[in-house]
């Protein structure tokens, strides 16, 4: 689907609960996803979750494609969403890494397999750490945010080229950081 059918749905998402729907199962795990990269803890990351889409719920009749894709609007909620928690949150307070869950793992998937995930994950949560603020946000919006480079361009008030050129860069970066792996 592209941004236009998104864009579309949107608007009659405000009066068609089906419509309000598929928006919400199809940008569901792409806005957990980006928002738990940023926090890093699955608590903080449903109670924020659940403000950007009651707020995008609230504004969705001020959405306008001519200014933005829907996409685009919904992570500038989620991002804003995650700024204000973090301005909540004692600032003295060290966030622990949980253990990665994949909630949507087969319950079949042995559980050596688990921890073995879970562990490169936890690597490469840390090693996104050691970016610059820059790379790391588009890094998530790329891949748990499952964002195309003209959205995250638009998102982060930058051009598609220089998005593009700093997610190579930052990929070279955490190759380097884990390893060469």
């Amino acid at each position: 689907m592209t941004d236009n059918y998104y864009s579309l749905l949107a608007q009659r998402a405000t009066t068609d609960e089906e419509a309000f729907e598929e928006l919400y199962e199809y940008f569901f795990p792409r806005v957990y996803n980006f928002i738990y990269a940023r926090l890093k803890n699955s608590a903080d990351a449903d109670d924020v979750v659940s403000i950007t889409f009651m707020k995008m719920n609230e504004n969705l009749e001020s959405y306008d494609p001519a200014r933005a894709a829907f996409s685009t609007w919904l992570f500038r909620i989620a991002t804003n969403a995650i700024i204000d928690h973090t301005r909540r949150r004692d600032k003295s307070e060290e966030t622990e890494w949980e253990e990665f869950f994949d909630p949507a793992a087969p319950d079949e998937e042995e559980p050596e397999t688990q921890i073995i995930a879970s562990e490169t994950n936890r690597e490469l949560l840390k090693a996104l750490d050691k970016l610059s603020e820059r790379e790391r946000r588009i890094i998530e919006l790329r891949y748990w945010g499952e964002q195309d480079t003209r959205t995250i361009a638009e998102l982060l008030s930058m051009t598609d080229s220089n998005v593009r050129v700093t997610l190579h860069r930052a990929l070279g970066k955490l190759k380097n950081i884990l390893g060469g792996v």
